[in-house]
């Protein structure tokens, strides 16, 4: 059993996986930079360790010194949580190469499956559909021209190694492509050291299904439900919930199927996301694996009762599933409301020092993921999410009831955050509706 882990992050997802640390009795040790040194959540783990300069390349993102970092403090196991290093092969192979245990998929299928391209491919072996478009990435402009002039405009440029709702271009008419192309395929190479991109026809007002699953070393799949997070802006979700208002139980099957297929297709072990977009006529489509925790797990959390960090733990440390899908029963609502630092009116981020914190009041209808403190300083180098305020009820309305007012309750003085929008969404007819889709702020927010 692992005994130790490096958790290879910073702010609320530290004190996430902290937490359930502290009740396996894992030991843990968390990082920092310069900007982070005195942030709220090291005092979640037993030790720290500076990593570098504010910078995230010199820090976060510095494979030797977060080895050097776990070697030094006699750690075990890494886990990289989400964003920075979290799907990078060549880091989980640093961290297997030193000796210790990854907790997540293993590097070689990291490495596979950081080509978009790839994964669908794969998805269309073993039977699921793909958004309509290119397999391969496109070797010219001509090429997508070709491909706009047989499908129709506009389409999507995609990059085939993106991520975080970076490199994904819509290109409207033939005397585009060129300059969008060269954008996208610059953006690539300087995020994700790849220009390569693919193409994508443009699929009207979806909405944004994912299922969440964990695997097992011994190839067994379980399915913990799926999520619906079609409240976006420029592809970056802000509110999630679990289940679906709109997927029914033969959709449900449909997508665990192709979920378990392709998972055990890849070998792959861990928890992991797959994504799909759900087309009105009710179609659905694989989008991307996300092979990693997701920011929004604990909706899946609140409806299954499974502790998805400790399943990852304990997969990383050899155990079996001691679940079946018919173990899973999915109890009540759950819904996510994802809180930044930044202006409610711009969306431009709001760094600075938050002077006092009042949290709504936590309990078994809620939850709040959080680094938060008063004078607790928000750096301007990361991404600025400070908070997941995540509500549970029997029902959908009383799930949107609860975190309406947990929202309410929320004061966090000295930054701005989208609180304000948050409301919004949640108290416009069409999100009661269940009626939204990936346009929803775009088009009734504006």
């Amino acid at each position: 059993m692992i005994k130790k882990i490096l958790i290879a992050n910073r702010a609320e997802v530290v004190s996430r996986i902290a937490r359930t640390c502290q009740k396996m009795g894992v030991k843990t040790v968390g990082i920092y930079s310069e900007a982070d040194k005195d942030s709220p959540y090291l005092s979640s783990v037993d030790e720290t360790v500076c990593v570098g300069p504010s910078n995230p390349t010199e820090s976060y993102l510095n494979i030797q010194a977060i080895i050097d970092a776990a070697n030094k403090t006699g750690a075990d196991a890494v886990h990289p949580g989400y964003g920075f290093l979290s799907e990078r092969g060549i880091f989980a192979k640093a961290v297997t190469d030193s000796g210790m245990s990854w907790i997540g998929p293993q590097p070689e299928i990291l490495l596979a499956i950081s080509s978009k391209c790839y994964m669908r491919q794969l998805a269309v072996e073993v039977g699921a559909e793909v958004t309509p478009g290119t397999l391969n990435p496109v070797k010219s402009p001509e090429e997508v021209v070709s491909f706009g002039e047989a499908y129709g405009w506009p389409v999507f440029l995609k990059l085939d190694k993106g991520g975080g709702g970076k490199g994904i271009e819509k290109v409207t008419s033939p005397s585009k492509v060129a300059e969008v192309l060269d954008r996208t395929t610059s953006i690539g190479k300087a995020a994700f050291g790849s220009g390569d991109c693919y193409i994508e026809t443009v699929v009207l007002n979806p909405r944004h299904i994912e299922v969440q699953f964990i695997a097992d070393k011994a190839g067994n799949v379980v399915c913990l439900g799926e999520r619906e997070c079609s409240i976006q802006r420029r592809h970056q979700k802000i509110i999630e919930e679990a289940l679906s208002p709109v997927v029914t139980p033969a959709d449900r099957e449909i997508l665990f199927a192709n979920t378990k297929a392709i998972i055990k297709k890849l070998g792959y072990t861990g928890a992991g996301t797959i994504e799909c977009l759900r087309t009105q006529k009710g179609k659905y489509y694989f989008m991307e694996l996300n092979a990693r925790l997701q920011v929004e797990h604990p909706v899946s959390e609140f409806i299954t009762g499974q502790d998805i960090v400790q399943r990852q733990i304990e997969i990383a440390s050899g155990a079996e599933l001691d679940v079946t899908q018919n173990d899973i029963n999915f109890m009540g609502h759950s819904i996510e409301a994802r809180i930044y630092a930044e202006d409610p009116e711009t969306f431009y981020p709001s760094p600075g020092t938050i002077n006092k914190v009042t949290l709504p009041k936590i309990g078994k209808n809620l939850r709040v993921d959080h680094n938060l403190s008063d004078g607790c300083v928000v750096p301007p180098f990361y991404d600025p999410m400070l908070a997941k305020v995540i509500s549970w009820a029997e029902d959908r309305p009383k799930a949107v009831a609860y975190l309406i007012q947990a929202l309410k309750e929320f004061e966090i003085e000295g930054v701005k955050t989208n609180i304000p929008i948050n409301l919004r969404i949640l108290e416009h007819r069409k999100f009661f509706d269940r009626s939204m889709d990936t346009g929803f702020i775009d088009n009734y927010l504006s």
